[in-house]
């Protein structure tokens, strides 16, 4: 039995939701976070050497990273959906979102974070330039959002699976505001009347408001 091992308010939810599209039998387990200190419970940590979210089970596997993660998913149990054929013209945009959303978008949104928590002192270069790295991001995400109904192109992917956290649970906590990005707020209000994104988060995230606005 596929297992989604859910960390409350966490990348995990992607896991959810990519399940509930592709409509699997799954088991969730969710994990609440330490009272007063956000962290994972022990029995999380447990879960993989490296004690963060996501992290499924599937029989005797146990995977982390959430595109490792989405990429088991699709390619063992979801029968060509969520991924663009190898002749569509929408595979490189897609593979390109996908890639990004991690390695480039959250790799710059953790390190502000990281920042922040260590009380950089203002001037700080390294600060200044994650900045100006994480603003040519969202006109980026903007930019797409105006030429393509979806980051993968004109139908909902894996790409979109893994952008959308950022845009919505993830930016509750950071306090960003997407007033200036009209496509954004389209995109999301469309994400938002997914019914499989509707079952997902009432899973993973009980009465909690994702950040769709």
């Amino acid at each position: 039995m596929l297992t989604v091992h859910h960390l409350g308010l966490s990348q995990s939810e992607r896991i959810v939701w990519l399940c509930e599209e592709l409509e699997l039998e799954y088991e969730l387990r969710r994990y609440e976070r330490l009272d007063g200190k956000g962290l994972a419970p022990p029995e999380y940590k447990l879960l993989h050497p490296m004690g963060t979210a996501p992290v499924i089970t599937d029989g005797d596997l146990v995977l982390a990273e959430s595109g490792a993660i989405c990429e088991y998913i699709c390619r063992r149990y979801g029968e060509g959906k969520l991924v663009p054929a190898p002749d569509s013209p929408d595979l490189a945009g897609h593979l390109f979102w996908f890639h990004w959303c991690n390695g480039t978008f959250m790799a710059a949104l953790m390190a502000q974070s990281v920042l922040k928590l260590a009380k950089a002192e203002p001037g700080n270069k390294g600060a200044a330039y994650l900045d100006d790295r994480i603003e040519t991001a969202w006109h980026m995400i903007e930019g797409r959002l105006n030429e393509a109904r979806f980051f993968g192109g004109s139908d909902l992917t894996t790409a979109d699976i893994m952008m959308v956290f950022s845009l919505t649970t993830g930016r509750i906590f950071r306090g960003t505001s997407i007033e200036a990005y009209p496509a954004v707020q389209r995109y999301l209000a469309d994400i938002g009347q997914r019914p499989a994104y509707q079952r997902a988060m009432a899973k993973a995230e009980p009465g909690f408001r994702p950040g769709l606005t």
